[in-house]
C-alpha cells in the first residue's frame, strides 16, 4: 500500500445544533476539497451532531477527501466535560455502504470509526487544547479553546 502525505488545515469555527465546532479539512496537496463536496458535507452535518446538553459545550469537525471517490465527515463532540462522542458519515465509497461513488452524497456511517491516520492528528491536538483551555483551568476558557486550532500542515507521518 502506497502512503501519500496529506494536508490538514483549520477553518473558522461554525455553530451546529446550538454549539460551536472547530473545523478541519484534510486533502491532498494541490487537490483541495471540491465546493460541491464541502457544501454537501455541511448540509449533512446536523445529522451527526448530538442534541444540545449542558455538558457538551463544543466540538470539532473533520472533512476528509480521499484520494479516490471517498469523502468522510466526522463530528467530535465534548461531553461529560472530558469525553469525546463521535459520529461519522461517508460518501462515494460503496464498499462501506454508500449508494454510489458520488463524493457529495453522504450517508450515516454505521461503523463507529474514530478516524484514519490523516484525521487523527486533529483528535490529538484537540485533546491537548481542551485540557489546556477548559478542563484544567479553574475558570474554563471556551473562547480560548475555540481560537486554538492545529496549524495548517502535513499529516500522516
Amino acid at each position: 500500500m502506497a502512503f501519500n502525505e496529506k494536508n490538514m488545515r483549520p477553518l473558522d469555527p461554525m455553530v451546529v445544533g446550538g454549539r460551536p465546532y472547530k473545523r478541519y479539512h484534510v486533502d491532498r496537496p494541490g487537490h483541495e476539497i471540491e465546493p460541491e463536496v464541502e457544501k454537501a458535507a455541511y448540509e449533512f452535518l446536523p445529522r451527526l451532531v448530538p442534541a444540545p446538553a449542558d455538558d457538551s459545550p463544543a466540538g470539532w469537525i473533520v472533512l476528509h477527501r480521499g484520494e479516490d471517490t471517498g469523502a468522510y465527515l466526522i463530528a467530535y463532540t465534548w461531553v461529560w466535560d472530558n469525553v469525546v462522542e463521535v459520529h461519522t458519515a461517508a460518501a462515494g465509497q460503496p464498499v462501506i455502504g454508500c449508494p454510489d461513488e458520488d463524493p457529495s452524497r453522504f450517508v450515516l456511517e454505521a461503523r463507529r470509526w474514530v478516524g484514519c491516520v490523516w484525521e487523527l492528528p486533529a483528535l490529538e491536538y484537540e485533546r491537548a487544547a481542551w485540557v489546556r483551555h477548559v478542563f484544567v483551568p479553574d475558570v474554563p476558557d471556551l473562547d480560548g479553546y475555540l481560537a486554538d486550532s492545529r496549524p495548517e500542515g502535513p499529516v500522516g507521518r
